[in-house]
């Protein structure tokens, strides 16, 4: 934590939970915002359903890759500069794949967007940890989850609207003004929050045994995938949308944002739990609370895709409730990630959010396309995703120290 952390920001501590929360809500609105336009656009490019997943695909990729560098960076240039760079570039690659006209020039820019929108959330994550003390972070992480769920929620029902009376470009537009406006927003209001004293040299060989250190941690590993391969089981359902809700729930694509209500509504509640219930119940406690609960959604999913054919007013509940067990739980293990290597904690950041993103990228390039025509197939890869996290978990938590009957 940063010694000078009190004279840094002296506004409420909400307000710097919805500075952070729009940094991260950045990845998911580049997401969530064209999705409803997405069968548009492959006509509008002359793109196949293929070729238009490589768009999501590439940005994960991107996303992924960039994530291994952004904390590193953040480590030792500090905090305010990584964001500011990252936010400037992800504007101009949105007005990029504005003015796209083939399915090849969306793809780049897509790429670009992935690159440099981890930023946001990567850096946000290790400004948490230098300005609060554990129970007040888990707090504030909680308040992060909870406003980085309004954006989500409303960027379909936006991309939508913009869709359906103007056209597809006016979607990228419109993220690019969220880009400069953040920019601003950033530019003015983000203190440097890395005090000088935990600054870290950047040279190849530091930057090496870094990544080492936390590769060869069995315990970093484990936190990861415990925390992030649950998302995906919420997450390619996000993917598979334009499958899902338009061919399996028939849906049109100003009724996406049902959905996303849904989801993000699931996310905000369990994230204000887990704030509610930060210094009162431990850690460990409210994340087997977080898998107990979407342990039973998961068989409640599979069984009731298997037994009768899939509609909106049942399916769409299910995943609300998955994602309100894993905001339940994830900011305490997000926590736990960076407190294993306080002294790195960008970089924990970075290498946590790659392993998130990676997953991501494999769940969207591979399986999604594999398992999106089968409602049951989808149910089902959901609960595997959970289930890589859980055994993750079980295997993790003896290790902490954790006690038995906790």
């Amino acid at each position: 934590m940063n010694p000078d952390a009190h004279t840094l920001w002296r506004a409420p501590m909400w307000a710097l939970s919805v500075l952070l929360a729009c940094l991260g809500m950045l990845g998911p609105f580049a997401i969530d915002t064209y999705l409803p336009a997405f069968n548009g656009i492959a006509e509008a490019v002359n793109a196949t359903p293929l070729e238009m997943q490589q768009t999501l695909s590439v940005y994960l990729v991107g996303f992924a890759v960039m994530s291994l560098f952004h904390g590193a960076l953040s480590d030792s240039f500090g905090r305010r500069p990584v964001v500011l760079w990252g936010v400037a570039v992800f504007a101009l690659a949105s007005v990029g794949c504005a003015l796209s006209q083939t399915i090849g020039q969306l793809v780049f820019f897509r790429l670009l967007q992935g690159l440099s929108t981890g930023a946001g959330i990567v850096v946000s994550r290790a400004v948490i940890r230098d300005m609060f003390p554990p129970a007040d972070a888990q707090r504030v992480m909680s308040q992060v989850t909870l406003f980085f769920g309004i954006a989500p929620a409303i960027a379909p029902l936006i991309g939508g609207f913009l869709y359906v009376h103007a056209d597809w470009h006016a979607i990228f537009w419109f993220l690019a003004l969220i880009g400069v406006a953040l920019w601003f927003a950033n530019w003015r209001l983000l203190p440097e929050t890395l005090h000088v004293s935990a600054r870290q040299p950047l040279n190849l060989r530091h930057l090496l045994r870094g990544y080492w250190q936390l590769g060869g941690s069995a315990r970093f590993l484990l936190l990861a995938l415990a925390s992030g391969i649950p998302f995906n089981g919420m997450f390619l359902y996000v993917l598979a949308s334009p499958v899902f809700l338009g061919d399996h729930l028939g849906l049109g694509p100003t009724d996406f944002f049902w959905f996303f209500l849904c989801t993000i509504g699931g996310i905000m509640g369990g994230a204000w739990w887990s704030g509610r219930l930060a210094g009162r119940l431990p850690p460990q406690r409210q994340v087997r609370r977080g898998f107990r609960i979407m342990v039973a959604v998961s068989l409640l999913n599979v069984a009731a895709n298997a037994l009768f054919p899939a509609q909106a007013w049942w399916a769409l509940p299910i995943i609300g409730l998955f994602s309100f067990g894993w905001a339940l739980m994830v900011p305490v293990v997000t926590l736990m990630v960076l407190d294993l290597v306080p002294e790195r904690r960008g970089m924990a950041s970075s290498v946590h959010s790659f392993i998130s993103s990676a997953a991501n990228a494999l769940v969207a390039g591979v399986l999604v396309p594999l398992v999106m025509h089968s409602t049951l197939a989808l149910a089902w890869t959901s609960a595997g995703m959970l289930g890589i996290g859980l055994a993750a978990w079980l295997a993790v938590r003896p290790r902490l120290g954790l006690p038995g009957g906790a």
